[in-house]
């Protein structure tokens, strides 16, 4: 974990099993890093990341979370990403064209623990080309991706998702809610 820290620290990309699927994620506070992953993927830079967190603190740092989003938290069985109009602390890279970005709160203890370590949002974002399927396992990533980033959390290897993605829910200041995906 002290190494990843420390790569993450440094401006470098992971490679590592999320609450949903595989992912690439770096620092969500360094542009650089971020940058690296739009080229790693060869992802048009207008294309926004989500971000995850551990806690609602953080969450509240980082957005202004309208009420309906907490309740459609508490509620979900499956984890939920919501995408907020107002964005406070985040850089303009990781942000949609309108402005707003698409946050999760991880309950799996792996994620939170490095997110808590790192004392930094982190990118995640699915760990493949632009345009190709998404990976569910370890084994489903290509070599291009696993060879691009600074580390690849290999002592997770066997981590198989029960989920192919989150939901993904936009949530306007006003209460209104538009769902992405479910």
């Amino acid at each position: 974990m002290e190494n990843i820290i420390e790569i993450l620290k440094s401006g470098g990309t992971i490679l590592y099993p999320t609450d949903t699927i595989w992912g690439i994620g770096c620092d969500a506070t360094n542009i650089e890093a971020i940058q690296k992953i739009f080229e790693i993927k060869k992802r048009e830079a207008s294309k926004s990341m989500i971000i995850l967190v551990e806690n609602d603190k953080r969450l509240q740092d980082l957005v202004d979370v309208p009420e309906m989003a907490w309740e459609i938290m508490d509620l979900s069985e499956k984890p939920v990403t919501i995408i907020y109009e107002t964005v406070k602390n985040l850089p303009k890279e990781l942000l949609a064209e309108d402005g707003s970005v698409g946050i999760r709160v991880v309950k799996n203890d792996f994620c939170k623990k490095l997110i808590t370590k790192l004392n930094a949002p982190l990118v995640s974002t699915s760990a493949n080309l632009s345009g190709f399927k998404s990976p569910l396992k370890f084994s489903d990533i290509s070599d291009e991706i696993k060879n691009a980033v600074d580390f690849v959390v290999e002592d997770l290897e066997d981590k198989v998702s029960e989920f192919s993605g989150s939901s993904i829910i936009k949530i306007w200041n006003d209460s209104r809610i538009k769902v992405i995906r479910e």
